[in-house]
């Protein structure tokens, strides 16, 4: 292909915009519910190219309509999205399907009317979670049946440059022909330090104290956290986290206005700028990416973002598959996320236990049976009948929005809309 044309949703300030473009893909659009962050990616996808205000970027509800037609660009290469982390994060209630929030299955849903080459999604850790295995096993089923190859993977920033942990779970699925091609990107190699990584921005006010706490910070940082509308302003992250910064001498307790200062002295050590937090995300200067609003504003759109550099080597891995460059590779039998989810979707009707565990080969006593049910039961509908003896099971329809004009998610979204970010 002489183009490689994306869409990308719930896009943020650019992280993945930004690794996707430098991967040589080019946005026909983005589309972003902050204000300010859909500001960032104008500023940055509109400015730099002279076009037209809302050319590329569209602000508002990416489910609504109104805001944009998914039909309107069928035969893409590649859909791509950052959808909302809280209803997976091992920080909030896992609510998965039942949260507002939630637009993993509706994007994965957009597929059938957009049918583009390849699909990007990625999310928090906790979507890998033993929790939502019926959530994920049901979306490669979904994408199987749309005729697509699905893969996930726990991919660690640290792992390609990016001086932090943050690790994110990555969705790839590909139109049949393009899957042999696909591989997922390789580690490049150790990343800088904290220190290295900051020293010059740490120096910037010519401080004395920048090459001791450079030394001091000599590991990377945990992972960086944006938070949310609904929590207080700009800090790094829980208890934990704080723990981590201030052995690397960052007080993490805020965000600085500006680079210490000749003579400043810290109990902990200084607090960083959201120059510094974008640096430790994975920016890099020459890409000349500007953050609008305020600066807790700025510090979330950065803390949310998926690293440019993560976004970068994925979107080479699909580029090249949908380019089918390099050696094809053996499509290989995945081992199904959730076998129970599996049987009972298989079936369509009652089961038994007997009839699960000689479906599945599990071999689950009653307790553990049951906490499995309970766990397919926040994400889906799971009818029950005690008939004397024997429990059975059927599982009904899936619970997550993916686009019904009568799912409770508009009532509630519309409810905490000044909350959702």
């Amino acid at each position: 292909m002489a183009d490689l044309e994306v869409v990308e949703i719930c896009a943020g300030a650019g992280g993945q915009v930004l690794g996707l473009e430098l991967a040589g893909f080019t946005h026909r659009l983005a589309i972003e519910l902050d204000q300010n962050a859909a500001n960032t990616l104008a500023e940055n996808l509109e400015g730099r190219h002279g076009l037209l205000p809302d050319t590329i970027v569209k602000r508002g509800d990416v489910a609504d309509p109104e805001v944009w037609k998914p039909s309107d660009f069928q035969g893409i290469a590649l859909l791509a999205g950052g959808v909302p982390c809280p209803p997976f994060s091992i920080a909030g209630k896992q609510l998965g399907a039942s949260d507002e929030r939630d637009l993993f299955a509706w994007a994965v849903e957009q597929v059938q009317f957009m049918q583009p080459k390849a699909l990007l999604l990625e999310n928090v850790r906790g979507l890998s979670m033993h929790r939502f295995a019926g959530y994920r096993q049901h979306v490669l089923d979904r994408l199987r049946d749309l005729g697509y190859v699905a893969e996930w993977r726990l991919l660690h920033a640290s792992e390609f440059g990016v001086p932090q942990l943050r690790p994110r779970f990555v969705l790839v699925a590909t139109q049949e022909e393009f899957a042999p091609y696909f591989h997922w990107p390789k580690p490049i190699g150790t990343p800088p330090t904290v220190g290295e990584a900051l020293t010059d921005l740490m120096a910037a006010n010519g401080w004395e104290g920048t090459s001791a706490w450079a030394a001091q910070a000599n590991g990377i940082a945990p992972t960086i956290v944006g938070g949310s509308k609904k929590h207080g302003g700009a800090d790094l992250g829980p208890t934990r986290a704080k723990a981590a910064w201030a052995k690397l001498g960052v007080d993490a307790m805020g965000v600085a206005d500006q680079a210490p200062m000749p003579g400043d002295t810290f109990e902990v050590g200084p607090k960083l700028t959201c120059e510094m937090v974008a640096r430790i995300q994975g920016w890099q200067d020459e890409w000349n990416w500007t953050f609008t609003g305020r600066k807790t504003s700025r510090y979330r759109q950065i803390g949310n973002a998926f690293p440019p550099p993560v976004a970068r080597a994925v979107g080479q891995s699909i580029a090249k598959a949908l380019r089918k460059k390099g050696k094809p590779r053996e499509r290989e039998e995945i081992e199904p996320h959730d076998k129970i989810y599996r049987a009972l979707r298989e079936h369509g009707g009652f089961m038994t236990a007997t009839q699960l565990m000689r479906k599945t080969g599990l071999d689950l006593d009653t307790h553990e049976l049951e906490h499995r049910i309970t766990l397919l039961g926040r994400d889906f509908e799971v009818e029950k009948q005690n008939n004397k003896t024997t429990m059975t099971y059927r599982l009904g329809e899936f619970k997550a929005f993916t686009g019904q004009e009568d799912h409770e998610r508009h009532e509630r979204f519309l409810q905490y809309r000044a909350q959702i970010s």
